[in-house]
């Protein structure tokens, strides 16, 4: 039938493979990071300031366009993974092929309107240099003739994502990452114009497109026998994917809005001084990401199996979270004035070392709430967060305009932080709402926030280095003891003293 035997499904949930799966997700995570820091400022050295912006812009312009996969991508998933986890199998083709189609099409028209505006954007809205204006334009036009390719290339990533096959998904990102910076730096030599770099990067998203299609026939050969489109599937999916869609479109702006405002409230230069700390901090969102991006398709596949079993994952997601990330926040919550002070000096610091720590616990509680939100997901309820979001937008603006109106950029980080506590609080609460069973993991992490919270506030109040190596030393022995004593189960004892048995112990079931 396919490359999973009936059998095979169960280990869709497996804790090994799941685990396994987050660290190939997290490593291909960090590598295209290390790979654009090192490739970004040559480029920006060879290129100018003026046209690495302009392809900035293009692949700013590419991300929002990305939209018009209307959330079919990640609906891909989830019904992909619910369909293994009912074995289903003969249902899966229809859905592969219809959602492939589906978005082929939406690419197209979203090439046809990003090509129709193109001139408008280059002549009128942006504020292009002359001497590139013609370069600028062929390369939206390159742009927009590669959507239709990167918004499919959504739906083949959803398939892979719905048969946990990160292991794939992971060694082709890496060197696929590498091709997109490198490739550029090989036309350096023979051309510093707009269009031929362009066309390299446009080439590397169909190579990108081409080698997700083969693997997606590799893992399961009936697509290549059964090449059907279904309409059944097709009203679930839009269902599913408008209200991801909703939510992606609100998120961003809950999330980037803050500047802006800050810039038109308060001055650009608050703006850097807000911005800074806040991209330092964010980056751990690395971490949930990569494991909420596993959790997904295992939540929609144990939700039809087995509910305790989506239990135990939302347990281990939180607990998993809190443990990656707890060391790093109280670190940062010490020693952040500081590492302000030694990398952008003592007056820096002085302004932004509150915003900093701030925003580093308002990103360890949306860190946490990421893994209710794709739980919440996972059981089929995207309306449930979309419309959260909707309720959400209208308080946050009104409590952001005023307090950054009333107490600078730290108001803007305290509106930032009451944000992501309430829609904690609130994620949290439906999850347990919709999965019942969820709830005494909940609680648990309750009380492991509450326990931090002091731990934090001394952090904060500490002056002296030599009083703040004292602390995190003996807050880790603490820590350490509690999480190895009462936190962690026999099995992930036994995965802590040998983790490459993550990468050993578990193989797919094949026929």
């Amino acid at each position: 039938m396919s490359t999973f035997s009936i059998s095979a499904a169960p280990n869709l949930t497996s804790g090994r493979l799941l685990a396994r799966n987050t660290v190939w997700n997290l490593c291909a995570n960090v590598a295209s990071i290390f790979i654009a820091l090192v490739s970004v400022p040559i480029l920006i050295k060879h290129l100018g300031v003026d046209r690495f912006g302009i392809i900035s812009l293009a692949w700013v312009v590419e991300g929002q366009f990305s939209l018009f996969d209307l959330g079919l991508g990640r609906a891909l998933t989830k019904l992909v993974a619910e369909k293994l986890g009912m074995s289903r199998h003969q249902d899966i083709p229809s859905l592969f092929w219809s959602s492939l189609s589906l978005m082929f099409v939406f690419g197209v028209a979203g090439a046809c309107i990003l090509a129709a505006i193109s001139p408008w954007l280059v002549h009128s809205l942006l504020k292009v240099p002359i001497g590139i204006q013609s370069e600028t334009l062929g390369s939206f036009y390159l742009v927009a003739l590669s959507l239709p390719i990167v918004i499919s290339s959504a739906g083949l990533r959803g398939f892979l994502e719905g048969c946990q096959r990160f292991d794939l998904l992971s060694a082709v990102r890496v060197p696929l990452s590498l091709f997109s910076y490198v490739a550029p730096l090989l036309v350096l030599p023979f051309s510093k114009r707009l269009v031929p770099i362009i066309s390299v990067l446009v080439a590397a998203r169909f190579l990108t497109w081409a080698t997700h299609l083969v693997l997606c026939l590799s893992v399961w050969p009936e697509l290549r026998r059964t090449v059907t489109v279904a309409g059944a599937p097709i009203g679930r999916m839009f269902r599913f994917g408008g209200w991801m869609t909703l939510t992606n479109i609100i998120s961003p702006i809950m999330v980037n809005l803050d500047r802006f405002l800050i810039g038109a409230l308060i001055s650009i230069t608050a703006v850097t001084y807000y911005v800074t700390p806040y991209e330092a901090v964010t980056k751990l969102w690395i971490v949930p990401s990569a494991l909420s991006g596993v959790l997904f398709p295992a939540f929609a596949t144990a939700l039809v199996q087995n509910r305790q079993r989506a239990a135990l994952l939302f347990e281990r997601g939180i607990k998993y979270t809190f443990l990656a990330l707890f060391p790093i926040v109280l670190m940062g919550l010490t020693f952040g004035r500081l590492a302000l002070r030694l990398w952008l000096g003592a007056s820096f610091a002085e302004v932004s070392t509150p915003v900093l720590q701030l925003l580093t616990w308002g990103v360890f509680i949306n860190s946490l709430a990421q893994i209710a939100f794709w739980q919440i997901q996972g059981a089929g309820r995207p309306d449930v967060t979309a419309k959260v979001h909707l309720v959400e937008l209208p308080f946050y603006l009104g409590v952001f305009w005023f307090l950054t109106r009333r107490y600078g950029i730290e108001g803007a980080a305290i509106a930032w932080v009451l944000r992501t506590n309430a829609d904690a609080l609130v994620m949290f609460w439906l999850s347990g709402h919709l999965i019942r069973e969820s709830r005494p993991a909940i609680r648990r992490l309750l009380w492991m926030v509450t326990a931090a919270i002091p731990l934090c506030i001394v952090a904060v109040c500490i002056n002296t280095n030599m009083a703040a190596i004292i602390f995190l030393i003996l807050s880790y022995c603490a820590l350490s003891i509690v999480v190895w004593f009462q936190l962690l189960t026999t099995e992930e004892k036994v995965l802590a003293q040998n983790p490459l048995r993550l990468f050993t112990s578990l193989q797919f079931k094949t026929r």
